[in-house]
This record gives structure tokens, sequence and C-alpha cells, in this order.
């Protein structure tokens, strides 16, 4: 009797160790991927997955080639309505991604208007954008032209995963997308380590200086769509080659 009553006990903790790895594997409060919102009205709640199958994929995008020039970008400032983010990129690891940023920053590569459908050259995409989707200890996010998360440079370009960068750590700049190789120009700052992101977005910088202005817009107030209340806006990017 005393054993059939000892394998009874052992079956119900293995039991409820299970169903407790389940609920943590499980955990509707771990935050979302930063995705690029293609269908508005699905980012209803923080952590909800964005429907991307009613509108089009942009086509892929044929520039930078392969193989970029040498004389990449190094570094970026975002400047802020709360002021300078400075950033190191990572050319060596992302050559496409970090091409891309700095040809949208400066105007040098040319980008499709969503609101108009036209074609944009010598004009800057990041300037008087701003940060539309902010969750505290998780990141903050911008690079829409619309600033509603569903808007974009009208291309894609594919991912650039290394394996010696990982989110493993905060203020690592990294491609906000909506699935793999849907790169555009949507990107994201994280205030915190976040693991489940590693092989899913490319890492091509990391924030060196105003951290506290990355925390300052991570902890603003939001709505329930995790927009600020108050906009934060992206005046100009400046790149230092």
């Amino acid at each position: 009797m005393l054993r059939l009553t000892t394998l009874i006990i052992v079956s119900f903790l293995l039991t409820a160790c299970n169903y407790a790895a389940l609920e943590k594997e499980n955990d509707p409060n771990q935050p979302s991927s930063p995705q690029i919102n293609l269908n508005l009205e699905s980012n209803n709640q923080t952590g909800s997955q964005p429907d991307n199958q009613q509108l089009p994929p942009p086509p892929m995008d044929q520039q930078p080639t392969a193989t970029p020039a040498p004389n990449l970008a190094s570094s970026a400032v975002i400047v802020t309505s709360l002021g300078d983010i400075t950033i190191k990129l990572f050319p060596d690891k992302a050559p496409l991604t970090v091409s891309n940023f700095a040809g949208l920053a400066t105007g040098t590569k040319t980008w499709t208007d969503p609101r108009t459908g036209g074609q944009k050259t010598g004009e800057p995409l990041y300037n008087n954008t701003i940060f539309h989707r902010v969750i505290a200890n998780f990141m903050i996010q911008g690079g829409d032209p619309l600033g509603t998360g569903t808007g974009g440079p009208g291309y894609k370009f594919q991912d650039e995963i290394a394996p010696d960068l990982v989110f493993d750590r905060p203020y690592l700049l990294a491609m906000a997308n909506s699935g793999p190789n849907t790169n555009g120009s949507q990107f994201f700052i994280t205030v915190a380590p976040t693991p489940w992101l590693n092989g899913k977005h490319t890492i091509f910088g990391e924030v060196v200086g105003g951290q506290e202005i990355v925390d300052q817009i991570a902890t603003t107030p939001t709505d329930s769509n995790d927009r600020p209340l108050e906009d934060i806006t992206i005046k100009v990017i400046q790149i230092t080659p």
C-alpha cells in the first residue's frame, strides 16, 4: 500500500512539473518579434502576430548589389526630438543592410513613397518619421514613412544573419520584418536581452552613445497599440563613412 501511494505521489509531481514547463514555453507575456504590420487592423494588441496575407509583398530589391562598395558607413547618429543616439554600424557583418540603411538615411537610395506610389530620389526616407512602436523592457521601433507600422520603401531584401551576433544584450540595432528576407526600412533598438529573436532579425549595429535617450523612449506612455501618446520624431539620421 505504501509503495502504491509513493508511485501516485511521484506521478503527480512529474505531471505538475511538465505542466509548469509547458506554461513557461507558451508564456503569452513574452513580447512578440518586431514585425512590419502589412495589415494594420491585425495589430490591435501587444504581442499579436500581423496577418501578412492580405497585401502582396513588395518585390525583392535589386540594389544594393551582392558586393557593396568597400567604403560603407561605419557609424550613424539618430537625431530625435528627445536627443541624439549614436550607433556603431557593422558593415563587415551586414553589408547589404548597412548600405540600405545609409542610403535611405542620406537619400542616395531610391524608394517608393507608400502614400503616393511615386519614386523618391535624393530625399531621405527617415527624416521626420516617428518611433511608432515602443514596448518597455523590449525595444523601440521606427523607420516607417507612414508612421503606422504598415509602410516601407517599396522593396524588400535578404536577411544577413551573422552567427556571432546574437541578442544577448540591450542596445542592439536590427531590422524589423514580416518573415524571412522581408527587410525594408523599419528597424528597432533593443533595451534588454531578447534571445528569442536570434536567427530571425539582422543585427547591423549597436548603440554606443545616448543609451539614456533609448531608455527614455522605451518608457514613454503608449496606447493599446504600443504607439507613444506623444510623437517621438526622428529628425534626421546622420551617416559617417
